[in-house]
């Protein structure tokens, strides 16, 4: 269950890992932990699992790239998967360093007192169940005494402890012992004359031109212009052409990463056509994410809104950021810190979403499309998160109920299970009774 404990766990091993270590912070680190930090806290304030999925695992990508350190394409991706790679180095560098540590007075090191309480534990644990066995009183005692064992939530928390356990170790090691991903980074030690690579991209940015001068007309010549000349509706429209500009769009940035590793760069005319066609094809990829985001909002609401779309709109502007950095570093002339930055895009693009509060933005849209049209999915609106529950006041009454059906009575849960939609849910007060009530009325409304 996402909570609150996913923030306090990246703040313990953060905390743990550079109040450990012998040196500050970088500000480049700092910015790793801000970055994650913010994304652990989304599953602190948002029910939607989705999106807390999403957090979480732009966290470990961001959090590892912290420890690994590195401003490479290498480094971002290899970062993430160094957590799987150093095991063996990590449990080494504990063992020596254990070794080295010994009590006050001589009398011995760590391994000793590990096992010195291992045997006290096991010899107290075997004969005070004896004695708990033998007499009636002395196990109430006991039981008074000693807290409720529940061995399945006893083992869960003993893989949670394990797990922040190795995230400590693991990057304090790799912040003592930094990888060197940047010079693994492979290496082009050829590029290709002006004519090879620019004819290829000055074809691209002819057909992009044209497209795009196709996309203005559709852009403002609004309904009216695409009855006319495609014969569709503006929503069939719009969900024609939307996954394939999608596709454009991830192409474009590969082509444009190629171009920048071969293209020669030796002559200020070199110089300058690496400018004009990479930034015209910057702009004008700029123009067809526009045109996308364009399509699916349009297609949103003529269908309604759903998390899928809300998630491809998300990409889509993560794409258009990228065109925009890509375009600074041929300006610049100089893309060492684009592979930080497209992950800072990312990070800001994920936030920006949650920002939004997407379940509720779905439930709200859906609801003011109910008021218009008369058509709800409301089994769909059902099987929202939490998040959604404020947008219901736009429902009547009976309608509120069907859909808020998932809101329960308050259940109290811990304090590390913390979510600020659960709690606001909860205490919306929502009977058993009329909840069985109000689901045995529910229908799908379309």
């Amino acid at each position: 269950m996402f909570s609150v404990g996913y923030l306090l766990v990246g703040a313990l091993v953060f905390g743990v890992v550079y109040g450990t270590a012998r040196r500050s912070p970088t500000r480049q680190e700092w910015a790793g932990m801000a970055m994650t930090l913010a994304l652990l806290a989304v599953p602190a304030v948002l029910a939607a699992e989705w999106v807390d999925a999403l957090c979480v695992a732009a966290a470990w990508i961001v959090g590892w790239c912290t420890f690994v350190g590195g401003r490479s394409w290498t480094a971002v991706f290899a970062g993430p998967l160094l957590a799987w790679a150093v095991p063996a180095r990590v449990v080494g560098w504990t063992q020596r360093t254990l070794r080295r540590i010994e009590l006050p007075g001589g009398s011995g090191d760590l391994r000793r007192l590990a096992i010195v309480l291992a045997t006290t534990v096991v010899l107290v644990a075997a004969f005070g169940g004896l004695f708990a066995g033998a007499d009636v009183a002395f196990a109430h005692v006991l039981s008074g005494l000693l807290p409720a064992l529940d061995v399945g939530e006893f083992m869960a928390r003993s893989v949670v402890f394990t797990v922040v356990l190795a995230f400590v170790l693991f990057g304090a090691y790799l912040i003592r012992f930094p990888p060197r991903l940047d010079a693994a980074a492979p290496r082009i030690g050829w590029t290709v004359a002006r004519w090879e690579w620019a004819v290829p991209v000055a074809a691209l940015d002819t057909l992009f031109v044209a497209f795009v001068a196709v996309q203005a007309t559709v852009l403002f010549g609004g309904h009216r212009h695409v009855l006319e000349t495609a014969g569709l509706t503006y929503a069939e429209y719009a969900r024609q052409g939307f996954w394939q500009l999608l596709v454009v769009s991830a192409l474009t940035v590969l082509v444009i990463a190629v171009t920048l590793q071969l293209a020669a760069r030796d002559t200020a005319a070199d110089r300058r056509l690496i400018r004009s066609l990479v930034g015209l094809l910057c702009a004008m990829s700029v123009v067809v994410v526009a045109s996308a985001v364009h399509r699916m909002w349009l297609y949103q609401q003529a269908y309604g809104f759903t998390e899928l779309r809300l998630l491809v709109i998300t990409v889509e502007l993560w794409l258009g950021a990228v065109f925009v950095l890509i375009a600074g570093c041929g300006i610049r002339m100089a893309a060492e810190w684009l592979p930080r930055a497209v992950l800072a895009a990312g990070v800001a693009a994920l936030l920006g979403l949650a920002a939004v509060n997407p379940d509720r933005l779905i439930a709200q849209r859906n609801i003011e499309r109910y008021a218009q049209t008369g058509h709800l999915d409301a089994s769909y609106l059902t099987g929202l998160s939490a998040d959604a529950l404020p947008a219901l006041d736009g429902l009547p009454e009976s309608m509120r109920g069907c859909v808020g059906s998932w809101v329960t009575e308050d259940e109290r849960e811990p304090w590390y299970q913390f979510n600020w939609s659960r709690w606001r849910a909860s205490r919306a007060g929502v009977s058993t009774q009329d909840r069985a009530a109000w689901t045995r009325g529910c229908e799908p409304r379309r």
